[in-house]
Protein backbone atom coordinates (compact mmCIF):
# COMPACT_ATOMS: atom_id res chain seq x y z
CA UNK A 1 0.00 0.00 0.00
CA UNK A 2 1.54 3.38 -0.80
CA UNK A 3 1.13 5.78 1.62
CA UNK A 4 3.73 8.51 0.94
CA UNK A 5 3.33 11.53 -1.07
CA UNK A 6 3.65 15.21 -0.48
CA UNK A 7 -0.59 15.41 -1.15
CA UNK A 8 0.43 19.00 -3.04
CA UNK A 9 -3.16 19.37 -4.13
CA UNK A 10 -4.23 18.72 -0.48
CA UNK A 11 -1.36 21.58 0.45
CA UNK A 12 0.80 19.04 1.79
CA UNK A 13 -1.76 17.42 4.42
CA UNK A 14 -0.96 14.26 5.41
CA UNK A 15 -3.49 12.49 3.09
CA UNK A 16 -3.76 9.05 4.28
CA UNK A 17 -4.15 10.31 7.92
CA UNK A 18 -7.48 12.37 7.26
CA UNK A 19 -10.58 10.39 8.59
CA UNK A 20 -13.71 10.12 6.33
CA UNK A 21 -16.26 8.46 8.23
CA UNK A 22 -14.90 6.99 11.71
CA UNK A 23 -11.41 5.93 10.66
CA UNK A 24 -8.37 7.40 8.65
CA UNK A 25 -8.12 6.77 5.03
CA UNK A 26 -4.94 4.88 5.77
CA UNK A 27 -6.88 2.14 8.25
CA UNK A 28 -9.79 2.18 6.13
CA UNK A 29 -7.55 0.38 3.02
CA UNK A 30 -5.40 -1.71 5.60
CA UNK A 31 -8.69 -3.39 7.27
CA UNK A 32 -10.06 -4.05 4.13
CA UNK A 33 -6.75 -5.73 2.67
CA UNK A 34 -6.80 -7.69 5.95
CA UNK A 35 -10.53 -8.77 5.45
CA UNK A 36 -9.64 -10.03 2.16
CA UNK A 37 -7.63 -12.19 3.62
CA UNK A 38 -4.01 -10.53 3.00
CA UNK A 39 -1.01 -12.26 4.74
CA UNK A 40 1.07 -8.90 5.74
CA UNK A 41 -0.22 -5.73 4.71
CA UNK A 42 2.91 -3.72 3.81
CA UNK A 43 2.37 0.25 4.19
CA UNK A 44 5.46 2.03 2.06
CA UNK A 45 5.10 5.77 4.06
CA UNK A 46 5.68 7.05 7.30
CA UNK A 47 4.69 5.53 10.76
CA UNK A 48 1.69 6.26 11.85
CA UNK A 49 -0.06 6.01 14.97
CA UNK A 50 -4.12 4.29 15.28
CA UNK A 51 -3.17 0.60 12.67
CA UNK A 52 -3.88 -2.02 14.30
CA UNK A 53 -3.84 -5.76 12.95
CA UNK A 54 -2.96 -9.26 14.37
CA UNK A 55 0.93 -9.13 15.25
CA UNK A 56 3.08 -10.02 12.27
CA UNK A 57 0.86 -8.60 10.01
CA UNK A 58 1.34 -5.04 9.21
CA UNK A 59 4.75 -3.80 8.02
CA UNK A 60 5.55 0.25 7.45
CA UNK A 61 8.56 0.61 5.09
CA UNK A 62 10.02 3.83 3.66
CA UNK A 63 10.91 3.83 0.14
CA UNK A 64 14.33 5.49 -0.78
CA UNK A 65 14.52 8.13 -0.62
CA UNK A 66 11.46 9.30 1.16
CA UNK A 67 9.00 10.54 -1.20
CA UNK A 68 11.02 9.65 -4.61
CA UNK A 69 7.25 8.49 -6.03
CA UNK A 70 4.93 5.48 -6.47
CA UNK A 71 7.65 3.52 -8.50
CA UNK A 72 10.48 3.18 -5.89
CA UNK A 73 7.83 3.00 -3.13
CA UNK A 74 6.51 -0.23 -5.40
CA UNK A 75 9.74 -1.80 -5.20
CA UNK A 76 10.11 -0.92 -1.80
CA UNK A 77 6.57 -2.53 -1.28
CA UNK A 78 7.89 -5.79 -3.41
CA UNK A 79 10.93 -6.63 -1.20
CA UNK A 80 8.32 -7.44 1.46
CA UNK A 81 5.94 -9.58 -0.06
CA UNK A 82 6.26 -13.32 -0.20
CA UNK A 83 3.01 -14.36 -1.49
CA UNK A 84 2.16 -15.00 -4.95
CA UNK A 85 -0.30 -12.50 -5.36
CA UNK A 86 -0.17 -9.03 -4.42
CA UNK A 87 -2.35 -6.21 -4.36
CA UNK A 88 -1.25 -2.79 -5.43
CA UNK A 89 -3.29 0.32 -3.36
CA UNK A 90 -3.12 3.67 -2.61
CA UNK A 91 -3.92 4.74 1.05
CA UNK A 92 -6.49 7.39 0.09
CA UNK A 93 -9.86 5.10 -0.89
CA UNK A 94 -12.40 5.12 1.80
CA UNK A 95 -14.64 2.91 -0.03
CA UNK A 96 -12.59 -0.16 -1.44
CA UNK A 97 -13.70 -3.13 0.84
CA UNK A 98 -12.50 -6.78 1.16
CA UNK A 99 -15.02 -7.78 -1.86
CA UNK A 100 -13.60 -5.13 -4.32
CA UNK A 101 -10.51 -6.85 -3.84
CA UNK A 102 -11.06 -10.51 -3.48
CA UNK A 103 -12.67 -9.64 -7.35
CA UNK A 104 -9.52 -8.24 -7.87
CA UNK A 105 -7.72 -11.24 -7.13
CA UNK A 106 -10.62 -13.59 -9.10
CA UNK A 107 -10.05 -11.16 -12.18
CA UNK A 108 -6.33 -11.34 -12.32
CA UNK A 109 -6.02 -15.24 -10.88
CA UNK A 110 -8.26 -16.18 -14.45
CA UNK A 111 -6.16 -13.65 -16.40
CA UNK A 112 -3.31 -14.55 -19.04
CA UNK A 113 0.17 -15.51 -17.24
CA UNK A 114 2.09 -12.61 -16.04
CA UNK A 115 -1.22 -9.97 -16.47
CA UNK A 116 -3.27 -8.76 -12.97
CA UNK A 117 -6.48 -6.88 -12.84
CA UNK A 118 -7.16 -3.07 -12.00
CA UNK A 119 -10.37 -1.61 -11.59
CA UNK A 120 -11.54 1.60 -13.50
CA UNK A 121 -13.53 4.64 -13.41
CA UNK A 122 -16.82 5.14 -14.49
CA UNK A 123 -15.09 6.75 -18.22
CA UNK A 124 -13.05 3.13 -17.95
CA UNK A 125 -9.99 4.79 -17.07
CA UNK A 126 -7.79 2.39 -15.19
CA UNK A 127 -7.17 3.21 -11.63
CA UNK A 128 -3.16 2.25 -11.42
CA UNK A 129 -3.29 2.35 -7.73
CA UNK A 130 -6.32 -0.37 -7.54
CA UNK A 131 -4.93 -3.53 -8.60
CA UNK A 132 -3.79 -7.30 -7.98
CA UNK A 133 -0.93 -8.76 -9.89
CA UNK A 134 1.12 -11.80 -9.84
CA UNK A 135 4.35 -11.03 -7.26
CA UNK A 136 6.74 -12.43 -9.69
CA UNK A 137 5.50 -10.81 -12.68
CA UNK A 138 5.16 -7.09 -11.09
CA UNK A 139 8.92 -7.91 -9.79
CA UNK A 140 10.53 -8.87 -13.04
CA UNK A 141 8.79 -5.79 -14.92
CA UNK A 142 9.67 -3.24 -12.08
CA UNK A 143 13.23 -3.99 -11.87
CA UNK A 144 13.51 -3.58 -15.83
CA UNK A 145 12.01 -0.26 -15.64
CA UNK A 146 13.43 2.98 -15.93
CA UNK A 147 10.47 5.47 -16.03
CA UNK A 148 8.82 7.02 -12.76
CA UNK A 149 4.52 6.22 -13.84
CA UNK A 150 3.08 3.51 -12.98
CA UNK A 151 0.94 3.65 -15.70
CA UNK A 152 4.29 3.28 -17.90
CA UNK A 153 5.13 0.51 -15.77
CA UNK A 154 1.58 -1.41 -15.48
CA UNK A 155 -0.07 -0.52 -18.59
CA UNK A 156 2.49 -3.04 -20.77
CA UNK A 157 1.45 -5.89 -18.90
CA UNK A 158 -2.07 -5.67 -20.43
CA UNK A 159 -4.92 -6.13 -16.96
CA UNK A 160 -8.23 -7.24 -16.78
CA UNK A 161 -9.95 -3.91 -16.54
CA UNK A 162 -12.71 -4.38 -14.06
CA UNK A 163 -15.21 -1.20 -14.60
CA UNK A 164 -18.34 -0.32 -12.34
CA UNK A 165 -21.25 -2.59 -12.26
CA UNK A 166 -23.97 -0.88 -14.20
CA UNK A 167 -26.68 0.90 -11.23
CA UNK A 168 -24.09 0.12 -8.74
CA UNK A 169 -25.24 2.14 -5.66
CA UNK A 170 -23.26 4.03 -3.18
CA UNK A 171 -19.75 5.32 -3.71
CA UNK A 172 -17.13 3.76 -6.19
CA UNK A 173 -14.81 1.94 -4.56
CA UNK A 174 -12.17 3.44 -7.00
CA UNK A 175 -13.02 7.04 -5.76
CA UNK A 176 -9.78 8.51 -4.47
CA UNK A 177 -9.22 11.59 -2.29
CA UNK A 178 -6.76 13.63 -4.04
CA UNK A 179 -8.13 17.16 -3.85
CA UNK A 180 -10.42 19.01 -0.95
CA UNK A 181 -13.39 18.69 -2.75
CA UNK A 182 -12.51 14.89 -3.05
CA UNK A 183 -12.50 14.73 0.62
CA UNK A 184 -15.58 16.34 1.52
CA UNK A 185 -17.42 14.52 -1.59
CA UNK A 186 -16.37 11.45 0.60
CA UNK A 187 -17.55 12.82 3.65
CA UNK A 188 -20.89 13.40 2.31
CA UNK A 189 -21.17 9.79 0.87
CA UNK A 190 -20.23 8.67 4.53
CA UNK A 191 -22.73 9.92 6.03
CA UNK A 192 -20.41 12.83 8.21
CA UNK A 193 -23.08 15.68 9.34
CA UNK A 194 -20.12 17.91 8.01
CA UNK A 195 -21.95 18.14 4.59
CA UNK A 196 -24.88 16.84 2.99
CA UNK A 197 -25.12 13.87 1.07
CA UNK A 198 -26.35 9.58 1.27
CA UNK A 199 -25.02 7.41 3.43
CA UNK A 200 -22.34 4.33 2.65
CA UNK A 201 -24.65 1.29 2.23
CA UNK A 202 -23.79 -1.56 4.79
Amino acid sequence: MLAGGRASRLGGADKPALVVGERSLLASVTAAAAAAGARVVVVVGPPRPGLVLTAGRLRVVREDPPGSGPVPALRRGLAEVSAPWVLVLAADLPFIRAGHLTSLLAAAAGARPAAGAVLADDSGRPQWLAGCWPTAALRAASSGYRGGSLRGLLGPLSPVILGPSPGQPGPPAWLDCDTEDDVRRARAWSGDPAGPGPGVPQ
